[in-house]
């Protein structure tokens, strides 16, 4: 006698096989009209005027992110945008106070995005600021982080 194991009734298999079929449509179905979708990775083009408002604000003192707010576009473009007309960047950082608020933040259990945004900074600007401190910081996953030039 031989045993041929889940192969030795087919019945069951030709069954699945015609449901699936009964699934799909006939051959004579027109096929769907397809979406049509934006083109990916084109960013967003500012004009003269915006641009030369977006310098205009930068000067007035708004910010790199609340101008990428405003004209919808990341805060790195605003920088490059700055940086090809010559604008004259600002560097703001965190003053000794706010270093002390974000090491009190941080310890009460808030992310390095959550202080930044309180303090008006990039979290890495925060990150940097707790390690000239010499404060140990955690990864997204509750670890030890590295410290900057370790290699793991």
């Amino acid at each position: 006698m031989e045993v041929r194991g889940p192969y030795s009734n087919t019945k069951d298999q030709v069954r699945a096989l015609e449901e699936l079929r009964e699934k799909l449509p006939s051959i004579d179905t027109p096929e769907p009209p397809s979406i049509r979708r934006d083109r990916p990775g084109r960013a967003r083009q500012l004009g003269s005027e915006q641009v030369e408002q977006l310098i205009a604000d930068y000067r007035s003192g708004a910010t790199v992110y609340e101008l990428g707010d405003q004209f919808g576009i990341e805060r790195r473009t605003v920088s490059n945008i700055l940086h090809r007309h010559g604008v004259q960047m600002r560097r703001r950082g965190l003053s000794p106070d706010q270093v002390d608020d974000a090491v009190h933040l941080y310890k009460l259990g808030w992310s390095l995005a959550r202080v930044g945004d309180h303090l008006g900074v990039n979290h890495t600007t925060v990150l940097t600021k707790l390690r000239e401190r010499g404060i140990s910081t955690l990864d997204t996953h509750g670890r030890p982080r590295a410290e900057a030039g370790d290699a793991r």
